[in-house]
């Protein structure tokens, strides 16, 4: 019995134990309502410590070119991070108080925890913002980077506003508020600071960018998916379903609800949001253009939102072109280009940022007799006569072709989240950037160059910045007026995007007519034929009724270089696209076309082909005489890898980049005897595979693929190819493989083969009944692996595994992640954490569905439960 020890313990020990464990779970529970007010309270205290830390950290960085302390830096996301979760925390306020009423005391007693370990946390750091100093002379390479992330809006003489703004959302006299004031004067900032004050006395904050012809339906759809509605069942609901859905969750609720650029009266009755009362404590704030507006969204006495005054003009503009604005050389001279923007922020942050590079005498004279020099222009409406100042900053793009790409951004809808790849496939085809051949040249040019307009003020990062920017809508319409000849030729440039057509733009001349954007509009039928000699882009995507395009209409566009139809009705196109004989880039995704057309062939010049979720697509036979096509994408199309497609593949002579599904076995086996096609493929989904085989081997000759889905396929094992003379740990393959999705693979116990996949960012592990392991440790021995497992990986999603208990045996360090979400996996009991993981940035959100399955969870240690319980979010449940 050697090895094995008893320690007895009283029974009045194991009462006294077991007593002192009730009382902590009864004090979290008693003191739950309390300890909410403390959180709210001292959160409120913590948010405008943080505020003042941050207006000197802006101010020694501005005016002494000084850079941040790298502890404050550290407070200040903590800060940020924890506000985050007080917001989570005390948007479950009303229902877990409702639970304490009801005596449910297992449930309260996890959100009670929490809530006290926040109080806790909060209190922390209000106590550690304090700072002598909050910044040390800058490096070269600090002053560059500083303006590509800015810590929070500029508010600069916005005090008043913003004071008057937040006392009026606090009290309970005043339901709504609305700013208006011209474009570009800087109403969406000042939004965007009152959200950002007000998140902790909120169950949750709503933020919809309304725009001009948004209609109700789609702000509906908006707020929708905010609340969390999504899915098929929700997606088929009447629009009288979906108020009634949305006012069910929200009306028992203190939300806060924020609309930017609202241009009409919204009724937000149909959309279902509950109007703002003293009981419900909730409240509405708008940003528009128009007082009119505001009175027709019942608010009597709004706030207008003017101009800057002279000083803080000055102080703002000298935030954004840095300390030598200040030289006595250039003071004066600076002061007057400040001047011609009338205080209007956007003009003053555009051309400070212009001006931030210019430190010569001569360069402030020159720029002074442009702006002022420029000839008078006399325009429809009074706002838009900044547009010559921002032109200048138009101006001054030296770079290649990058006044082509900037404008580019302006054929998309106002207020649009513009997709970074998207951009850069269109600036590809369209010869804004070039890389000699080289796609992956091109792809870094063309981050290069957003990059350059973000500095520049003409593009903003969205919150998503490592996917989208805006252009904001001032900054559009001088795209738009610069791109039709300072509004000589206005047809030069056609632009109707999101603008609710249902008919064909009219035109007066279509032989001048260089680009046209129709999107996301509700056109039903395209006919018709027209001269359009110099066309060279078309944009009709995102027209859900579009149904019909005749054949004259393609008759005469002989320069189209892009045409986008996705997201439409089309079952079918007209033969005359064949001839579209300069055309490079035809994006047909979720469209119902059946069969190309014959013609598709004769396009020697096509090379970006979008075939996605063509559902009713069965064939691409004779596609391969378009001999240039170099991008194919059929993923998730009817289209699938068989012995008659690998053949019609292997003709293409320039192919790079494939999408595709693979259903077959056969298929496979043949993907693995023309390894130079399954070099090309980028994505992948392998689905519905019933072998007789028990392991699937991923071929190794996929060397760019990004992308792996396998779905329901009957296999029992995983595994990645290899040659005779490799290992795995020396020779890694799919090295570039990056998001892995597996579902309804229900043979497989464990999936060992992902330790050899470094680049790993994303992983969904769905609807496997009978994976207990995701690394098990006589897999890894097996393969004699040291390897560690997702250095890289940013985001987990694991849902119906009933059978999992481990996703490693140890904790990991986890650089890189930001979100674990956990659905039914009752036998999940430890996450692989430590006190000492997830220490790369953002604080990671554990996201979970069932509070039994958080109440048993695990933890490493106190410290990690300490850390990591706070983290954790419950998904709420919808009706």
């Amino acid at each position: 019995m050697g090895g094995f020890f008893s320690v007895p313990l009283s029974g009045d020990q194991v009462l006294k134990d077991v007593s002192h464990l009730s009382c902590f779970k009864a004090s979290y529970i008693n003191s739950l309502e309390e300890n909410l007010a403390a959180m709210q309270r001292d959160m409120e205290e913590l948010k405008a410590r943080q505020t003042d830390v941050l207006r000197r950290v802006e101010r020694e960085e501005e005016t002494k070119s000084m850079q941040r302390l790298a502890e404050v830096n550290v407070w200040l996301k903590n800060v940020d991070n924890v506000s985050r979760q007080v917001s989570y925390l005390l948007s479950n306020r009303t229902t877990e108080l409702q639970r304490l009423c009801s005596k449910k005391s297992r449930s309260n007693y996890g959100y009670g925890k929490r809530v006290s370990l926040m109080l806790k946390k909060v209190n922390d750091l209000n106590s550690k913002g304090v700072f002598e100093v909050v910044a040390e002379p800058a490096t070269e390479t600090s002053t560059k980077e500083k303006r590509l992330s800015r810590s929070r809006p500029d508010i600069v003489g916005r005090e008043t506003i913003l004071k008057r703004a937040l006392s009026l959302l606090v009290s309970g006299e005043t339901g709504s508020i609305g700013l208006y004031g011209v474009g570009g004067v800087g109403k969406s900032t000042i939004l965007r600071e009152i959200s950002n004050k007000i998140t902790a006395r909120f169950e949750f904050v709503i933020w919809v960018v309304v725009s001009q012809h948004l209609p109700v339906k789609k702000i509906q759809e908006e707020i929708g998916r905010k609340l969390g509605f999504h899915g098929e069942e929700w997606n088929q609901k009447e629009e009288s379903q979906k108020a009634n859905d949305i006012h069910n969750f929200m009306k028992d609720r203190r939300f806060a609800l924020l609309l930017d650029d609202v241009w009409a009266k919204v009724d937000l009755t149909k959309v279902g949001v509950p109007s703002p009362t003293k009981k419900n404590k909730s409240k509405i704030a708008f940003t528009t253009r128009s007082r009119e507006v505001c009175v027709q969204m019942g608010v009597a006495d709004p706030i207008e939102v003017q101009c800057l005054a002279e000083n803080d003009a000055w102080d703002l503009f000298q935030m954004k072109v840095g300390g030598h604005a200040s030289c006595s050389k250039i003071q004066e001279t600076a002061r007057e280009v400040a001047g011609r923007c009338h205080g209007l922020p956007l003009a003053l942050n555009v051309l400070g940022e212009t001006m931030s590079c210019k430190k010569k005498v001569r360069q402030w004279n020159d720029a002074l007799r442009v702006l002022t020099s420029s000839p008078r222009v006399e325009f429809a409406e009074k706002e838009d006569e900044i547009l010559p100042i921002l032109k200048y900053s138009f101006d001054s793009l030296k770079v290649g072709k990058l006044k082509s790409c900037f404008q580019y951004c302006a054929l998309f809808p106002a207020g649009s989240m513009l997709s970074k790849n998207s951009l850069i496939e269109y600036w590809e085809v369209e010869g804004c950037v070039g890389g000699f051949g080289s796609r992956y040249i091109a792809k870094n040019r063309g981050y290069e160059n957003i990059n350059t307009l973000v500095r520049a003020g003409l593009l903003m990062e969205s919150d998503d910045s490592t996917k989208f920017v805006q252009m904001h809508d001032v900054v559009r319409k001088m795209a738009l007026w610069v791109a039709s000849d300072l509004g000589k030729n206005r047809e030069r440039w056609v632009v109707e995007a999101g603008v609710g057509l249902r008919d064909m733009v009219p035109v007066q001349d279509w032989t001048g007519v260089r680009k046209m954007s129709l999107m996301n509009n509700e056109i039903e039928e395209i006919s018709g034929g027209h001269e359009c000699h110099q066309l060279t882009t078309l944009f009709l995507q995102q027209n859900s009724n579009l149904v019909r395009i005749s054949g004259e209409f393609f008759q005469y566009m002989p320069m189209l270089v892009v045409l986008n139809m996705s997201f439409t009705e089309l079952e079918e196109l007209p033969e005359q696209i064949s001839r579209l004989f300069a055309l490079r880039y035809l994006n047909l995704s979720r469209t119902k076309i059946e069969r190309l057309p014959d013609g598709l062939g004769k396009l020697k010049r096509l090379e970006h082909l979008n075939l996605e979720t063509t559902k009713r697509l069965k064939s691409i036979y004779g596609l391969s005489n378009a001999s240039s096509l170099g991008v194919l994408a059929l993923l998730d199309s009817n289209v699938s890898l068989d012995a008659s497609t690998i053949e019609e593949l292997q003709r293409f002579e320039r192919l790079e980049r494939l999408n595709i599904d693979i259903s077959s076995s056969s298929a496979l086996k043949q993907l693995l005897s023309a390894p130079e096609l399954a070099y090309w493929i980028e994505e992948v989904c392998i689905r519905d595979l019933q072998s007789d085989e028990a392991c699937l081997v991923l071929p190794t000759t996929m060397m760019q693929l990004r992308k792996l889905i396998i779905k329901r396929c009957g296999v029992l094992e995983i595994d990645i190819g290899r040659a005779s003379d490799d290992t795995f740990l020396i020779h890694p393959k799919l090295g570039s493989l990056s998001s892995v999705t597996i579902t309804g693979c229900n043979g497989l116990k464990d999936l060992t083969w992902l330790l050899f996949v470094s680049k790993l960012t994303y992983l969904k592990l769905q609807c496997l009944d009978k994976v207990e392991e995701i690394i098990s440790e006589t897999g890894e021995q097996n393969a004699g692996g040291t390897k560690t497992p997702f250095e890289k990986l940013k985001r987990l999603e694991l849902s119906n595994l009933p059978m999992l208990k481990s996703i490693y045996r140890n904790p990991l360090l986890f650089p890189c992640l930001k979100k674990i979400d956990v659905e039914r996996c009752p036998k999940l009991r430890k996450l692989p954490l430590s006190s000492g993981s997830c220490l790369g940035g953002d604080e990671l959100v554990i996201s979970y569905s069932d509070d039994q399955w958080i109440e048993r969870v695990q933890w490493e240690d106190k410290a990690t439960e300490e850390r990591f319980l706070l983290c954790c979010e419950k998904v709420l449940n919808f009706p």
